[in-house]
């Protein structure tokens, strides 16, 4: 098993700069920040393991933290993160497993709000917190709806902004979008034909994971794919909607001024999402 590269002398410099611009709204990213591929192709040479968080968040403009799925970290680990990336950086927030796989489903408001109260420690460097509800449980519409009704929209002034990540197919429909728009939560789009892919617009903003990149291709997706998803990201800002994209409901949903956009290359060939997120930032510059 080959050794884990240790670092230089000398480490490379971290840029003290901010990160790359967001453009209209629109942040791009990866899920997580540690993946020993990553140190052969995005981080550079010698970078020790504890400034990778730093690193990632002046190339990138959001990071969906996947760990937390597993279970909560306490509020200082939270802050320690806050504090290592720089001003406009978000993160987009996995809600724990034992919340979302819970058999009562309607009963986990304690710890809806435990975690929370814990993960407001990232202050201005919180964004969405994805709530998602895996194809091996049960879940049903009304269980859904009534766990919605736990999930606040403010925290000591703060606003929340709230993802449904249902994989169980049976609620997919219009009901369930429905449900999403009555209480301004975003559900998730995604080209995996793994998981539902819909782009029904249900909230103030878009979340879109493109989990199709190729270890073939060095910026995961052809150039052309890209152009079409900085085109889409770009009318989602607009306030519209893309054409060409899989809807449950027919109803036309009506324009907005400006729509934030989320958008996260995750799985797919997982050590090409660095290169295809900032290959797709460079396309929003322009």
């Amino acid at each position: 098993m080959p050794a884990r590269r240790t670092s230089a002398a000398t480490p490379p410099p971290v840029p003290e700069s901010a990160g790359p611009v967001v453009a209209d709204g629109i942040r791009v990213g990866i899920g997580g920040w540690t993946y020993a591929p990553w140190r052969d192709n995005f981080y550079p040479a010698g970078l020790v393991q504890r400034r990778e968080l730093e690193y990632a968040s002046r190339h990138l403009t959001a990071i969906e933290i996947n760990g937390t799925w597993y279970g909560a970290q306490k509020p200082t680990t939270y802050a320690k993160w806050r504090d290592e990336t720089p001003e406009g950086f978000v993160f987009s927030v996995k809600a724990p497993m034992r919340i979302t796989m819970a058999r009562d489903l309607p009963a986990t408001g304690g710890q809806v709000d435990a975690f929370i109260g814990g993960i407001v420690t990232l202050a201005d460097k919180l964004g969405p917190l994805v709530w998602q509800f895996d194809p091996m449980r049960k879940l049903q519409l009304d269980d859904l709806a009534r766990f919605a009704e736990l999930l606040p929209t403010q925290v000591d002034g703060r606003t929340l902004r709230h993802v449904l990540d249902v994989r169980v197919h049976s609620v997919i429909g219009p009901e369930f979008v429905a449900l999403a728009r009555k209480h301004g939560m975003a559900t998730v789009f995604t080209d995996s034909t793994e998981h539902p892919s819909f782009a029904d617009v249900t909230a103030d903003f878009v979340y879109a994971r493109l989990m199709g990149t190729r270890s073939s291709i060095p910026t995961g997706y052809p150039q052309e794919d890209l152009q079409a998803w900085a085109k889409r990201a770009k009318t989602w800002a607009s306030g519209r909607e893309p054409d060409g994209l899989p809807r449950v409901d027919a109803t036309p949903v009506a324009p907005a001024t400006h729509r934030d956009v989320f958008v996260y290359f995750i799985s797919g060939a997982k050590e090409r999402n660095p290169a295809a997120a900032q290959a797709l930032l460079e396309l929003l510059r322009h």
